[in-house]
């Protein structure tokens, strides 16, 4: 398929939308009313710092709801008002935010239910709205939905269209895609879709592992096993780790991003040599600027000697675990949270330790002064990191 071709179509269409309706201030002061936060606000002219009794809060100064999702959210409560007759659905999460997510339902704007690990859209019928949520959708959802006849709101955000164009130029030069991030996740499904022959590599074991392969040669089925569902179809390590581009999933870390791309383009240089280089290989920054200054923000709150650290943001959102990551790397005891109904007024916590699944803890505040770190990851809102705040001075007020 030519996907640019399909894209350029799809963007004549008089049912594909890619701005609002106009109904932006009305929007902004309801989404204002409903997740800003007066004390986070007080706590940003405090120097992101707030006391109270034996606790001190140290607020990262870059934290939440970034340029790409207020946008989207933004977009999805525009269509609402814009079509409010219509069946409006959305092709997944919106963003990766529990109360931002039960809003919308609230709304009667639906989630395409997915069924044994497929999105099942019998439900969708011709004349309905679809929602493409802000790490944008497969290109063989959007063909779908366009074939049904939906009218299509797409609030893909533009860092992540710009992966995409990365991978675009790949595919027409006829180099596989390298990329950074999560297969299984929604925006790296999206990627791929675009692109031609490609590989997604989850971290530098992974990375480094491929590149030995394309030095020295090795088990090709075993190259397959390991790397089962995160390649393109047909895919042949012996022929399709000639031409290499590379790309990332947005939210991933930033430093890691930048040494997988390092140890490629070096490999490419051991191979054909630094003369060839340009011949073998592509690399163009895609990081987003909003996963950077939020990581940047991360690595300087994690220097005020904390006792502790919470980063606030949904369970399956992927740079909030990277938050998390930097606290655990500067040997924090880290919290990961999704709102704050997981802080218990009888001094318990419900987290997600990373990598394993949901854990109880008990006694996780200490009697006496505590100094805690708080971000949250680029779909939090204002008001659930307050929420968020509030139960913890009321965990010491009480105990």
């Amino acid at each position: 398929m030519d996907t640019k071709k399909f894209k350029r179509s799809l963007q004549q269409s008089a049912h594909y939308h890619r701005k609002g309706f106009g109904y932006e201030y009305e929007i902004m002061q309801t989404m204002n009313m409903e997740y800003q936060s007066s004390l986070i606000q007080r706590m940003r002219q405090n120097n992101y710092q707030w006391q109270n009794g034996k606790v001190t809060i140290h607020l990262a100064k870059a934290f939440g709801f970034c340029w790409g999702v207020e946008r989207a959210v933004a977009m999805a409560y525009e269509t609402r008002k814009h079509f409010p007759n219509k069946s409006i659905w959305i092709t997944n999460e919106i963003i990766h935010n529990p109360s931002v997510n039960r809003q919308l339902l609230e709304m009667d704007v639906d989630f395409i239910e997915v069924v044994n690990n497929d999105k099942d859209f019998s439900a969708v019928k011709q004349g309905d709205v679809v929602i493409l949520p802000a790490f944008g959708a497969s290109i063989s959802e959007i063909e779908l939905l366009n074939n049904k006849g939906c009218t299509i709101v797409d609030t893909t955000c533009p860092w992540v269209s710009k992966v995409w164009n990365s991978v675009e130029k790949h595919k027409k030069r006829n180099y596989t895609s390298i990329i950074h991030g999560k297969y299984l996740h929604e925006e790296t499904v999206a990627t791929s879709s675009f692109a031609g022959d490609y590989l997604v590599i989850l971290n530098l074991e992974q990375a480094n592992y491929v590149c030995n392969y394309i030095l020295n040669g090795g088990n090709k089925k075993e190259f397959l096993d390991k790397f089962k569902n995160a390649h393109s179809a047909g895919f042949n390590p012996d022929s399709d780790l000639e031409k290499l581009g590379i790309a990332n999933q947005t939210t991933m870390l930033k430093s890691e991003t930048e040494q997988i791309s390092q140890i490629f383009e070096e490999t490419i240089i051991k191979k054909y040599g630094k003369a060839n280089l340009r011949d073998y290989f592509m690399s163009f920054n895609t990081i987003c600027d909003a996963t950077q200054e939020r990581q940047d923000a991360m690595l300087e709150l994690v220097k005020h000697n904390l006792d502790l650290m919470v980063v606030i943001g949904g369970f399956n959102s992927s740079n909030t675990t990277h938050l998390q990551e930097i606290a655990i790397g500067r040997q924090i005891p880290s919290y990961h949270i999704d709102d704050a109904t997981c802080i218990k007024l009888d001094n318990s916590i419900e987290h997600k330790p990373l990598g394993k699944d949901l854990k109880l803890e008990k006694n996780w505040l200490q009697d006496d002064h505590v100094k805690i770190g708080i971000t949250s990851g680029a779909s939090t809102p204002d008001i659930v990191v307050e929420e968020v705040i509030n139960n913890i001075f009321a965990i010491k007020t009480n105990n």
